[in-house]
């Protein structure tokens, strides 16, 4: 286990509480305090370590995938936020996407990690087996990238419009790869695509690749361009092989991206492990946007064998903003990824669960439009994350929706999701 020394780093005016290492009635009366305050906040008034607010599972299994954006699940462990909280997480590197959605439905993974759209392709049976999901809280906007081949560049290939000139010039079968069929990385590439006139159900190839394997497939030829999460992007770049087309936050400023998700089932049988869970993770998102020395450490850390396994160069750039796209280009990106932007991060939006319900439905991955909100409803547990960041004193958004203009200039509100899916001339025939 990874530990760093925080006491010069900033943590929003204070440093996590350590726990006491010695077992005995210190640690016991440490839990204890620790324990009536968090549970007070929450609205209970026993004291836990003795009464029924006791975190009910104290070792908590956290699965993720090596990409920057695992960071705060990381942290809340390596920091001892969870400690302060009365528990262990224990983060679990996995390799695919569809390992970890195994892992959840069948219960070997406690928590994850994961793609907003694989846990509402789950809870709707649409990527594989059918379980009733939860969003707890946001993980991260931003910081995704649209990567295309340098073999793709060195053709003037660079942007969308340049690549729908050229295949639309050069009829071959092009290839580009996302990490889960309803996950987020192929719905930006589905509608990046599609907001240059590509349709990418009939005019392109999609397959899909775990984050880590991007770069080797595109070395080898596999692809003509892929959708991942950093650092895989900035990889591409330093390894000569890919060059950075558009990021994510230029098609959808602020979007929503991973999630820490659970099952319905697992809330429900440790309600109390899951809010302590939330705080760790939540205190770590804050004390990662804290301040730059507090990303550059988290860099250190994630950069690790046992995390993403990589070097800290190809982490450190893009967190900051700091953006290359391989050919020269070099640009400050003000809508970097972040991990809390007070609160805005984490808070779980119904509007953002819909609109991967209207990317489902325009490509085909869902018949019939489904109850849109009311699906929204089950899936994010806004009561119970109001309840969290409220004994954190995080600020939260009054209303559970939000609007943004994507890159094609399409407003998405959530108002009218059914006609906002079947407004699109390129989507899946009915």
């Amino acid at each position: 286990m990874t530990h760093i020394d925080d006491a010069n780093v900033t943590n929003n005016g204070a440093a996590p509480a350590a726990a006491p290492q010695a077992a005995g009635p210190n640690r016991r009366q440490w839990l204890g305090q620790t324990g009536a305050a968090l549970f007070a906040c929450l609205g209970h008034h026993g004291v836990w370590a003795a009464g029924s607010d006791a975190p009910e599972k104290t070792e908590v299994k956290i699965g993720f995938i090596p990409l920057t954006d695992c960071a705060s699940v990381v942290m809340a462990n390596v920091l001892g936020f969870d400690k302060k909280y009365g528990v262990t997480i224990i983060p679990t590197k996995e390799a695919s996407w569809a390992g970890v959605r195994d892992k959840l439905v069948n219960g070997e993974l406690d928590m994850a990690h994961v793609l907003y759209g694989l846990v509402y392709g789950v809870h709707m049976g649409t990527a594989g087996p059918k379980k009733a999901m939860a969003v707890l809280m946001g993980l991260n906007h931003n910081g995704q990238a649209i990567t295309l081949s340098k073999a793709l560049a060195t053709q003037g290939v660079t942007d969308g419009p340049s690549l729908a000139k050229h295949m639309r010039a050069n009829r071959r079968e092009y290839t580009f790869a996302g990490t889960f069929p309803t996950g987020t990385h192929a719905m930006w590439i589905h509608y990046w695509l599609a907001s240059f006139g590509i349709n990418p159900l009939t005019d392109a190839k999609l397959i899909t690749v775990p984050p880590p394997q991007m770069v080797a497939n595109m070395r080898v030829g596999n692809m003509d361009g892929f959708c991942v999460g950093e650092p895989w992007n900035h990889r591409a770049i330093m390894d000569g092989i890919g060059i950075t087309a558009n990021t994510t936050q230029d098609i959808w400023r602020d979007h929503p991206e991973k999630v820490l998700g659970t099952t319905v089932e697992f809330v429900k049988k440790y309600p109390n492990t899951t809010r302590a869970v939330m705080m760790a993770v939540l205190e770590a998102s804050r004390w990662i946007d804290a301040g730059l020395q507090n990303k550059l450490k988290m860099a250190e850390v994630v950069a690790q064998k046992s995390y993403i396994n990589t070097s800290v160069d190809a982490i450190n750039q893009r967190i900051l903003g700091r953006y290359q796209n391989g050919l020269g280009k070099t640009w400050d990106d003000p809508n970097h990824m972040k991990f809390f932007n007070d609160g805005k991060v984490n808070f779980p939006y119904l509007s953002d669960g819909m609109w991967f319900l209207t990317q489902h439905k325009r490509w085909g991955l869902i018949k019939d439009h489904p109850d849109y909100l009311g699906i929204a409803k089950q899936i994010n547990q806004i009561e119970l994350y109001k309840s969290v960041a409220g004994a954190l004193g995080i600020s939260v958004p009054k209303d559970p929706m939000r609007s943004n203009k994507l890159i094609d200039g399409v407003v998405w509100d959530g108002k009218n999701p059914a006609q906002y899916a079947d407004s699109f001339a390129i989507r899946a025939k009915a």
